[in-house]
């Protein structure tokens, strides 16, 4: 598995930062039963950055706290049965790992929820990644059926994995 995880912001990042994306992205992983090694790129931008990639992808002149660009293609959420017909649209022709797409996260967001909500910066970390992860496995929010289902694989992904308001 490569995760790949590039700071883009003038700010030095806490070591934790590293720790925390691996865990949450292989515990997705683990949660979800994918049956591949898979590559995942995850960028930490601050508010201007991740504004300049919002504006430019979805027509939003705001700064998010996080977005995610899948390389995948779904059906329905967690469906991987189409991608081994594909090896080469889906598949890292050198690691052979499935290709599930890009994380950008905004570093001051990320603290600044952190304070908003009352919990750590770790924990939000954790939220984003494991809520953007599920963004690259086709699970979405539009409607109210399908946010309840993707709140609650949130929910249970950050439990198993200690990601509770409560952790510090």
């Amino acid at each position: 598995m490569n995760i790949y995880i590039d700071n883009e912001t003038e700010y030095t990042l806490p070591v934790y930062y590293g720790y925390i994306i691996n865990d949450v992205i292989k515990g997705t992983l683990e949660y979800l039963n994918c049956p591949y090694e898979c590559e995942v790129s995850v960028i930490i931008t601050d508010n201007h950055g991740i504004q300049e990639i919002n504006s430019a992808e979805r027509n939003i002149d705001a700064p998010t706290d996080v977005l995610s660009f899948p390389m995948l293609d779904f059906d329905k959420p967690n469906d991987l049965s189409y991608v081994e017909k594909y090896p080469q649209d889906y598949f890292n022709p050198e690691t052979e790992e499935l290709l599930l797409g890009d994380i950008v996260v905004s570093f001051e967001k990320v603290n600044s929820q952190a304070e908003e909500y009352g919990h750590s910066d770790k924990r939000e970390l954790a939220f984003l990644i494991a809520h953007s992860m599920l963004h690259l496995f086709g699970y979405d929010h539009i409607n109210d059926d399908e946010r309840l289902i993707m709140e609650e694989i949130q929910s249970d992904i950050l439990e198993k994995k200690g990601y509770t308001r409560d952790y510090e």
